[in-house]
């Protein structure tokens, strides 16, 4: 990466059960091959636990830059913005577009001590939709809805983290 600013954490959002609202923290422990900690999937009691056994939901990153873009068009359409929470996501990153952020899948990169593998693009789903009684989620959020990734080596995320392409 030629920048002189590397993607970081603004935000990172987890929910303790399937369809509650995501809430914020600052910080949080990424444990190896399960998850973030409290998090539904990590739990095993995501909306999504039990379908695609065997499907890696450690972890999910969207790009702020997707969220603007997404934004924009509700925007022209007078429809009412999402916030990061609302992506479902469990972290947005700040410094890198969507493009970029789907380009991780198949590789390794790290934040802090922890070690992440891209495995697949995040799709917009109609789960979000769903929740919010949004069906343009899905439409707005077509090829920047992130990436899921594995965690590799646990570590703790905070705000302000660096994402460093290994």
């Amino acid at each position: 990466m030629l920048e002189t600013s590397y993607p970081t954490i603004q935000s990172i959002f987890i929910a303790s059960e399937a369809s509650i609202a995501m809430r914020s923290i600052d910080r949080i422990e990424a444990i190896a091959e399960i998850g973030l900690e409290n998090d539904r999937y990590a739990l095993g009691i995501g909306a999504f636990s039990t379908t695609a056994v065997g499907k890696v939901r450690d972890i999910t990153f969207i790009s702020q830059a997707a969220i603007d873009e997404a934004n924009s068009a509700l925007a022209q359409m007078n429809e009412p913005s999402y916030d990061g929470s609302q992506t479902r996501r469990n972290v947005v990153l700040t410094n890198i577009s969507a493009q970029d952020l789907n380009d991780l899948v198949g590789k390794q990169f790290q934040i802090g001590d922890a070690l992440f593998e891209g495995t697949e693009l995040c799709n917009p789903c109609k789960r979000p939709a769903k929740l919010l009684g949004r069906k343009i989620f899905m439409q707005v959020f077509e090829n920047k809805g992130g990436i899921r990734a594995k965690v590799i080596q646990s570590g703790v995320l905070n705000i302000g983290a660096k994402l460093v392409v290994l």
